[in-house]
């Protein structure tokens, strides 16, 4: 139905900005604790929608819910030729005029008292702290989210038990085509007398303790006979079965194809079990190392988002979405004819990859990102301990400004990308059904 469709789209754009807000958050809570004057806190950006100020900092809403962002002063220091309150612009040519002019209007916001209160003049494990703060935000937010649905609902996995077996044997490309006909050949499980309800207790003499092991072991023996350890109802068994080789999916991969493997035929029981901590942080583990794969990947996926944007494609399920694309997803979620618990089930997840996501790129060391400033931090407190250990002056504070060129064709290429998946989003959005 439409209302739901709206909820939905309503609950995944709410969720993200509650992220954001968190996320700046993370930001704004060490900035404080470090004494960094933060005069603003800010979700979204444009015109304020709504705003309080709260001793020296303005909380608000903007319109454009695109971000957020938190205003620390002193953000750029001076050049080493210049009163660090007191700063004036010197053109040199176009960027530099760009640069000096930015170090000016920073410097706008400095008043007497802010002397030891500036961003650039905190300890560099102090900015890259302050800075790290926002994404280390989003993967605590993951992490909460993540363990609610595996530990709280708990997740599909798995049992070394037979649900099924399988009466004949269908070449893999007609499975999914048809039935079993008389002139195809049992199954070795059938042929063995395999029953529905047994575990399976060892393969080939090893033993077996998950349905992943099972496959492992009886893929890797290819054709030929095999013992093969069951439980059945309470009653330790032994069965050999003249396994065969099949062509079969990658368990890793389930696009790609693995030759003459060995092959029983059998199916495992699903059941859905609550899981501990440390499985939520491997399959976090796991998440980032593909999402970081993603992230490498994004000038070519965008490429893929404009043609599907701009010339029918058929738009990359596993490419990158924006906001609207992620509210969308949502109304598809809400509006299917799932149980109730599953719609929440997918709604936390989905909220708990975008965090991981968004946590993901802000570390890259690029600015306007949050990872710019932290590389930029590292690398003042490489040059301060290269100088410490070799007893030399002090270097300079590590003047962010100089890349402000970079920063300014960067912020413009976020928001093209920004742009273009808005647009993609409207009128070729990524469905998850259909």
């Amino acid at each position: 139905m439409y209302w739901l469709s709206v909820a939905g789209f309503v609950v995944i754009f709410v969720g993200l900005l509650l992220s954001i807000g968190l996320h700046e958050i993370g930001h704004l809570v060490p900035a404080k604790l470090f004494n960094v004057r933060v005069t603003q806190y800010m979700v979204g950006f444009g015109p304020t929608m709504w705003s309080r100020r709260r001793g020296e900092t303005e909380y608000g809403i903007k319109w454009i819910p695109l971000g957020g962002y938190i205003r620390m002063v002193g953000m750029l220091p001076p050049r080493p030729s210049d009163d660090p309150n007191r700063l004036r612009s010197v053109s040199t040519g176009p960027w530099q005029g760009l640069i000096e002019n930015a170090r000016a209007v920073a410097s706008e916001e400095i008043v007497p008292g802010d002397e030891n209160r500036v961003f650039y003049r905190k300890p560099w494990w102090q900015k890259v702290i302050v800075m790290f703060g926002g994404p280390a935000m989003n993967f605590v937010l993951a992490f909460v989210l993540f363990a609610i649905v595996m530990m709280g609902f708990g997740v599909t996995v798995t049992k070394p038990t037979v649900s099924s077996v399988s009466k004949c044997v269908i070449p893999a490309v007609e499975a999914a085509k048809r039935d079993c006909r008389d002139s195809d050949p049992a199954t070795p499980a059938a042929k063995a007398g395999l029953l529905p309800g047994d575990r399976i207790t060892s393969v080939a003499g090893k033993p077996v303790a998950s349905w992943e092991d099972a496959t492992r072991f009886i893929r890797a023996h290819g054709a030929g006979a095999a013992t093969i350890g069951i439980d059945r109802a309470g009653r330790g068994m032994t069965l050999t079965v003249d396994l065969i080789s099949q062509d079969m999916p990658l368990l890793d991969d389930p696009g790609k194809v693995e030759k003459n493997v060995g092959f029983l035929g059998v199916s495992p029981t699903l059941v859905v079990e609550r899981q501990g901590p440390g499985y939520v942080l491997g399959q976090m583990w796991d998440m980032t190392e593909r999402t970081a794969v993603a992230m490498l990947n994004i000038p070519k996926k965008m490429v893929g988002v404009w043609q599907a944007a701009f010339s029918g494609e058929k738009r990359d399920p596993n490419g990158p979405i924006g906001i609207v694309g992620a509210g969308r997803i949502g109304g598809e979620i809400a509006a299917s004819d799932i149980p109730v618990e599953s719609k929440i089930n997918i709604f936390i997840t989905l909220l708990g990859g975008l965090n991981l996501a968004v946590g993901m790129f802000n570390l890259i060391p690029l600015l306007p990102l949050d990872g710019g400033h932290i590389a930029g931090g590292l690398w003042e407190g490489l040059k301060r301990g290269i100088a410490r250990i070799r007893r030399r002056p002090m270097p300079a504070y590590v003047d962010v400004a100089k890349a402000l060129p970079l920063t300014y064709v960067m912020a413009v290429l976020l928001v093209v990308m920004g742009g273009l998946l808005i647009y993609a989003d409207l009128v070729n959005p990524v469905r998850i059904s259909g």
